[in-house]
């Protein structure tokens, strides 16, 4: 059964992207290029390897509901790997409850992520992408806690998690 703050919440992020013209679980913008030729895949093989909304978000850019990751909630030892290539992404270590409604960490694992810059809210953000396959993971934020002061603010359909 969904709460009232994960409707309202739900609601409050289709409503912005909508008026300023962004469809949350459309085609945004294309990932960053593969730096692993395995996974230098055309449009249809994505597809067919990803689930909707694995496509939506890892290959289009685009944003998952808050709140419907049941990975937020995830809070075993382990690692949290990409759901495009298996790249294992951030240590369970590292991961908090931003209180956001996605699954955040202060810190990626060594060489796992690659950043870029987007305009896509009409201002610029840090987007975060998966270094093998350039799938869009999320954004990172400068309001996270010490050590790093940073907040990795990921969908959680973009990751897997794998118990230690």
């Amino acid at each position: 059964m969904i709460d009232r703050r994960v409707f309202l919440a739900g609601t409050g992020v289709a409503i912005v992207a909508l008026t300023i013209g962004l469809d949350p679980f459309g085609d945004v913008e294309a990932a960053a290029p593969a730096t692993d030729p395995r996974f230098r895949l055309t449009d249809a093989e994505w597809k067919k390897r990803l689930t909707a909304g694995q496509y939506n978000v890892l290959r289009r850019s685009a944003t998952e509901a808050p709140f419907s990751s049941p990975l937020d909630k995830e809070h075993r030892k382990g690692v949290f790997q990409c759901a495009g290539c298996a790249l294992p992404l951030y240590s369970s270590a590292t991961k908090f409850d931003s209180g956001t409604g996605w699954p955040s960490f202060y810190r990626p694992l060594p060489r796992a992520i690659g950043t870029s810059v987007d305009h896509e809210l009409g201002y610029a953000r840090t987007e975060v992408h998966c270094s093998r396959c350039g799938g869009h993971l999320g954004h990172v934020f400068d309001d996270g806690p010490p050590p790093t002061g940073k907040r990795y603010c990921m969908n959680g359909v973009a990751l897997r998690f794998v118990a230690a």
